[in-house]
């Protein structure tokens, strides 16, 4: 079983916002896949069911990015999930709009939600895939600039960042993280 969660606020008010990467991207997992994410559960919103052959469960934390770590750690201690069978997906500002890396481990950068989820998982060695959202313009405008709207002329670039995590995960889940790096990265 693999836990394939993406970081985020609540989307009615941050919904279209750059911060919400993660979120955007579990609903196109949710939507290609049929796995209705909206159990309330666990701090969050969730779903389970089956990709490219593999039990999993789609969760979007309900906590604020800044606390995603508390409902992160309450799925895996109560399905016993390894760390291994992680995958977390998440906005980042050090990767230019468009593009996605994947990690197999690794810190939390300057990401708040990320600093949470090695917090309270303890470790950094679970799977992650940032998607690129891009610096403003001036540094002083971060919070702006990630939970604020964003312009029409920038979303076709921020959707195709989200479309190419959804198929990085999916590669994942069918070859393995190492062709999925070698593939999308």
């Amino acid at each position: 079983m693999y836990l394939i969660v993406g970081l985020g606020n609540p989307e009615e008010e941050y919904g279209k916002t750059r911060h919400n990467m993660g979120f955007n991207v579990i609903n196109k997992l949710s939507n290609k896949y049929r796995i209705e994410v909206n159990k309330k559960k666990f701090d969050g919103l969730c779903g389970d069911g089956m990709i490219e052959g593999e039990k999993v469960i789609l969760l979007k934390p309900q906590t604020y990015m800044n606390l995603s770590g508390k409902s992160i750690i309450q799925v895996v201690n109560f399905y016993k999930i390894p760390l291994e069978n992680i995958i977390v997906i998440y906005d980042d500002i050090d990767i230019e709009p468009g593009l996605i890396r994947i990690r197999k481990k690794g810190s939390s950068g300057s990401h708040n939600g990320m600093k949470s989820v090695i917090a309270e998982l303890g470790s950094g060695e679970f799977m992650r895939v940032r998607v690129g959202i891009g610096k403003p313009k001036y540094d002083g405008d971060m919070i702006n600039y990630v939970i604020g709207a964003v312009p029409e002329e920038e979303q076709k670039e921020l959707e195709n960042g989200v479309e190419r995590a959804k198929e990085a995960v999916i590669e994942i889940l069918r070859s393995g993280i190492d062709i999925a790096m070698n593939k999308f990265n």
